[in-house]
């Protein structure tokens, strides 16, 4: 498809797309519309684009060059006329907008043409993939939730994406990791910027929990910068997790270092701003869902308390050697989030799959060295600390299957920490 440049009258566009099929250019063609929002930054695009402004328009904008909010409203009514006679035309199908970062004006355009939906709906609890291929795809492993670019290209070979359900047959291998490290295992901040945040130097395993608790919390570290992602989080927390905060905060700073979560839902409609999706009319629901990682001693008494929770809870233990523990019946996958609407099957977007998660472990460990243990030196203190829980930890998924009743897994991690502080017999 071609997007073309900015310009100011419809005819010219029309003009343009009518002499492109007079020679045979017959893909798609949009037009490039940018709603004038001030006087310096249209001489400064105009200067760029080598393009001319009507004279009709510099006599209105001129005397009023000053006045900002004024050029604004006049560049909002003239793209709003302009995009009402290109659609208007039957010619196009589709309108572009440059924005520069500014989308108020575009907002403003888009409402009067009736094309603004004030409650964007997210048609699955992910991000859909944009690319062709992908648009049967409606099932994915929970894992990814949080770096959702690295999922796409560890299965960017898969002729056939999950439709419907998550089973042996949609499950095929994923994408080696040495494929990615360059692009997928990076942060977008800089290294001074972790090192700010993660801590210049850590003294202990306890200085990485601080850091895991600082950004759930959002206050800022003990040196007063403020932890704006993890590893396996590069973007601020889901709105969802708000639910969770109280608790995420109080299980980090005593070594549950959790990096993805949800929490239970129970016939929200599809509707709710925090935990909707799909179709309006529905109603969405969720399992409580938590995955963090753990010394090797927590897990000890995690697994002696798990022994009471049977079957309500699903557990995934591994560490980086392979080394797994799992109640996972037949290592089957298991829903934990679906949705109901009308006139559709149950659709059930999230899946916690036992053989995914042996994939997901992987770069979940991965992640220690690469993007932390990497930023010191070698043989320092901090690099060490940081192998060492690379090398030692566990990583776990805990599901509580009793959606309808009250989130049990925070009595799980209650109850692993008395029987860690004060061992029982087994």
């Amino acid at each position: 498809f071609i997007i073309t440049q900015l310009f100011f009258r419809a005819e010219t566009f029309l003009k343009f797309l009518k002499d492109c099929r007079a020679i045979g250019i017959t893909c798609p063609i949009l037009p490039g519309i940018f709603p004038i929002q001030g006087y310096c930054s249209l001489r400064q695009l105009v200067k760029l684009s080598k393009l001319e402004v009507p004279r009709e328009i510099t006599d209105v904008i001129e005397p009023m060059k000053d006045n900002d909010a004024a050029i604004r409203n006049y560049g909002i009514d003239l793209a709003v006329s302009m995009c009402r006679e290109l659609l208007d035309s039957g010619a196009v199908h589709g309108l572009h907008f440059y924005t520069l970062n500014r989308e108020v004006a575009t907002m403003d355009v888009l409402r009067r043409l009736g094309l603004w939906q004030e409650d964007p709906r997210r048609p699955l609890p992910w991000a859909v993939s944009a690319h062709p291929k992908r648009r049967v795809e409606d099932v994915r492993p929970i894992f990814w939730a949080s770096r959702p670019k690295s999922y796409i290209h560890r299965t960017q070979e898969w002729d056939d994406f999950p439709n419907g359900r998550w089973g042996n047959s949609s499950s095929p291998a994923f994408g080696e990791l040495k494929d990615y490290y360059l692009f997928y295992l990076k942060s977008k901040s800089a290294r001074d910027q972790l090192l700010k945040m993660w801590g210049e130097e850590l003294s202990s395993e306890e200085s990485v929990y601080e850091v895991f608790t600082s950004y759930i919390s959002g206050n800022p570290n003990k040196n007063g910068h403020k932890v704006t992602c993890l590893p396996w989080n590069d973007d601020p927390l889901a709105q969802e997790t708000n639910f969770l905060k109280e608790q995420l905060e109080k299980v980090n700073k005593r070594g549950i270092l959790t990096i993805n979560s949800q929490p239970n839902v129970n016939g929200k409609p599809s509707t709710d701003p925090v935990v909707g999706w799909g179709p309006s009319k529905g109603y969405v629901f969720q399992k409580a869902y938590l995955e963090f990682f753990t010394s090797s001693e927590m897990v000890t008494a995690l697994t002696k308390v798990l022994k009471r929770y049977e079957p309500r809870v699903n557990y995934h233990i591994v560490n980086v050697h392979g080394e797994n523990i799992t109640n996972a019946p037949d290592l089957q996958p298991n829903a934990v989030t679906w949705g109901i609407f009308p006139g559709r099957e149950i659709i059930q977007p999230t899946v916690v799959d036992p053989d995914s998660f042996m994939y997901w472990k992987d770069e979940a460990f991965a992640l220690w060295i690469e993007q932390w243990a990497k930023l010191y030196e070698e043989e320092s203190p901090s690099r060490m600390i940081i192998q060492y829980i690379h090398d030692n930890y566990f990583l776990v998924n805990l599901v509580d299957n009793d959606f309808p009743l009250e989130n049990c897994l925070w009595q799980v991690i209650e109850d692993t920490f008395q029987e860690h502080d004060n061992p029982t017999e087994q």
